[in-house]
């Protein structure tokens, strides 16, 4: 990649962040410790990450391209368009690479007895079953097109992938465009005891002769365009400065049908036919990606239970085992443990169903006379909403915050609301201009005519499935100040009111961003003795990236473990030598958001819903909880300090942007050391405190033990 000069030497461009970030995805498919099929589920994530890149990223800096050509990245000073030749040259690097762990990957199924095929290296009998299927439900719904004079070229749609096909009649050469039609799935699996499947592109390839019968078929080659996406300023993908915002609210409503951003191709697409689709398509030859792997790959996790009845379990992660908390005892209520200790719960090792048994009793409580909420995603199948429709049907006040805008869910939040509406619960839709992400459920109970509470905060979704892929906290207290703090929120989300302030929690778009950076003023302030460790998905906000710089110069400690992009560039002579970063990227995405600031008696914790993001601090709703239990805290810096002891899935970033492997004597995986000392507690169980804080203070001591080895 060029480099081009930066404003400053400490931060690095966002896009070419993200596609270093993307880059380690892609390395995990190519990691020999990796189960192989997962391997192959980590090709389609380097995938599908690049496919909504292009959509929404590229598509907005072309658009920048266009209509202020002169505006340069604040934190890169590249303009659109040295940003846009960047990207281009280092996704070609990458599809090479996804080329060669791809091959890589496919050689090895086969020997597993997995082939991601061909039709051609069918056999007899599987070849029947194909053009059976071609001929039943594949012909009747085909819609194929030749391209002349009276038939003129299509729209094509972005991401749906076309047969075009170079055809003879008479002396006359024409292309043809057949799109594959979306109702059919990605792959074919033949049935039998190896197990086989055929991309449907390589089915209808096979069978192009029967399609155009009255010609004569040249060649044929799969091809598939991506194009800008239509998507809001104000949408939760930008991160740019307001004068780009503004910028692209005048753009938006000149855009027509979408211009397309990149067109792959198969190899046996003749360079005529791609010269013309460039002309048709008006795309510059840098946008062309040739590619032999499928494009599209999502079809590995639909067909992996069907796998597994045939394929070898080694092939895939053992199955994931969560567990109750070591220290939340089955037979007595969670409210009432809770009233006593708060609980710290860590998703993916510790369990869902520790909330989840806390709403119900909430639910069927007769002390209980209210539950809020705010709901951002859930699963298709969510025993959540059962639980909220439960309580508002026995005559609880039920109050949910749905977010409608959240991004590919929001059809699955209307249907959502439909219900709980039905049921009898009060339902808000939150704002015009900011997306509500905070997750925090607030439970009323009356007791002896005075009001408790119950609060649950956390860093994710209340969504079962993601409950058991990423890696989350969620913190259930009785304190009185965090709850009369979450009945606040409510109410100001209910009459619109967003700059609420808190004795406790944080929140954004207001006075979040603000106490943060007041806090890493106060580590600054403390020279050499500061210490900050923050755990985040991303940092863009060029605010808290200034505060953090100012702290490292000023010889506070700077620990960050951040998962994807990271404008923030460490160990930049002068300007960040006191600044670490390391990403993690494994089974279980990492998802948690911890701030620490300090040490000791004077460390300040919180867990939040908030990147360190331009729009999670200044355009969304967010909240960040303070941690006080102490238990709680000592659970945090256990999994804070396994994060920054990892030696297998973590990688260091350098000051010019690129990831290192961590050295060490030992491979030490965080996640898998988490999960190994969770699932060596017991399930709890009838025990006096003492003796259950004794047994924590064991299991907190064997796993600092063991990462420190």
């Amino acid at each position: 990649m060029k480099e081009y000069d930066k404003k400053y030497s400490y931060m690095q461009n966002r896009e070419l962040s993200w596609l270093r970030f993307n880059e380690r995805v892609l390395d995990e498919a190519d990691d020999i410790s990796v189960p192989l099929y997962e391997r192959l589920k980590f090709v389609s994530i380097f995938s599908s990450n690049l496919d909504e890149f292009f959509m929404i990223r590229v598509g907005s800096l072309t658009d920048m391209e266009k209509v202020a050509s002169q505006s340069v990245d604040e934190k890169s000073g590249m303009t659109a368009s040295q940003q846009l030749e960047c990207i281009y040259d280092y996704a070609h690097e990458l599809y090479g690479k996804k080329k060669r762990v791809y091959s890589e990957i496919n050689m090895l199924l086969r020997s597993c007895g997995m082939m991601i095929t061909s039709y051609d290296d069918l056999r007899k009998k599987a070849r029947k079953y194909a053009d059976e299927f071609f001929f039943n439900e594949v012909a009747p719904i085909l819609s194929p097109q030749i391209i002349d004079g009276h038939h003129p070229f299509p729209h094509m749609l972005n991401k749906n992938i076309y047969i075009c096909a170079t055809l003879t009649r008479k002396n006359k050469t024409l292309l043809s465009l057949t799109p594959i039609p979306q109702d059919l799935p990605d792959v074919l699996v033949i049935p039998g005891k190896a197990a086989s499947c055929v991309p449907i592109e390589q089915i209808m390839m096979a069978h192009m002769d029967k399609i155009f019968d009255s010609y004569q078929v040249v060649n044929a080659a799969s091809v598939c365009i991506t194009r800008n996406a239509d998507v809001s300023p104000d949408d939760e993908s930008f991160d740019f400065g307001d004068d780009f915002r503004e910028i692209m609210k005048k753009t938006i409503s000149r855009r027509r049908r979408m211009e397309p951003v990149r067109l792959e191709c198969t190899p046996g697409l003749p360079q005529e036919a791609e010269e013309f689709l460039c002309r048709r398509l008006s795309i510059s030859c840098e946008k062309v990606f040739h590619t032999d792997v499928p494009m599209k790959l999502s079809f590995v996790f639909a067909i992996e239970e069907e796998l597994k009845k045939n394929l070898s379990q080694t092939l895939f992660y053992e199955e994931l085992k969560q567990h109750s908390p070591a220290w939340c005892r089955t037979g007595i209520p969670v409210m009432k443990q809770v009233q006593k200790k708060d609980l710290l719960l860590a998703y993916p090792f510790e369990s869902m169903d520790v909330f989840l048994r806390m709403l119900y009793e909430a639910a069927n409580d007769p002390a209980v006379i209210s539950i809020k909420i705010t709901i951002y995603r859930l699963s298709s199948t969510a025993r959540i909403v059962d639980y909220l429709c439960m309580a508002a049907e026995n005559g609880k006040d039920v109050t949910t915050m749905i977010e409608l805008r959240a991004r590919f869910d929001e059809q699955n939040n209307i249907e959502w609301s439909r219900r709980l509406e039905d049921a009898g619960c009060t339902i808000l839709f939150g704002f015009d201009e900011y997306k509500v992400h905070s997750k925090i459920c607030l439970i009323t109970r009356r007791e002896r005519g005075k009001l408790r509470y119950i609060t649950q905060v956390g860093t994710g979704n209340y969504n079962e499935k993601t409950a058991k892929q990423y890696t989350d906290l969620a913190l259930i207290t009785a304190s009185p100040d965090i709850g009369r703090d979450a009945g606040a929120f409510f109410k100001n989300m209910a009459i619109g009111k967003l700059g609420g302030e808190y004795s406790g929690i944080l929140a954004a778009p207001v006075f979040l961003k603000k106490t943060i950076i007041e806090l890493i003023d106060r580590e600054r302030l403390k020279g050499s003795a500061g210490l900050i460790t923050i755990k985040i998905n991303s940092i863009t906000d060029i605010d808290i990236i200034k505060a953090l710089r100012d702290a490292s110069a000023a010889g506070a400690r700077v620990r960050m473990i951040v998962r994807g992009i990271s404008c923030l560039l460490p160990d930049v002579a002068g300007e960040t030598e006191n600044i670490e970063i390391v990403s993690i990227v494994g089974r279980y995405l990492e998802h948690s958001r911890i701030y620490c600031f300090g040490r000791g008696d004077d460390e300040s914790i919180y867990i939040s819903s908030a990147d360190f993001m331009t729009r999670n601090t200044e355009r969304r709703v967010e909240l960040a909880c303070p941690v006080r239990g102490e238990e709680s805290r000592k659970k945090i810096h256990v999994i804070l300090e396994a994060c920054l002891h990892d030696t297998q899935k973590a990688r260091r970033l350098c000051n010019d942007g690129s990831y290192i492997r961590i050295s060490g004597a030992e491979h030490k995986d965080s996640q898998k050391c988490l999960s190994e000392w969770v699932a060596s507690e017991d399930e709890g169980g009838d025990e006096s405190d003492a003796a259950y804080g004794n047994r924590f203070g064991n299991w907190m001591s064997g796993l600092r033990a063991r990462l420190n080895r």
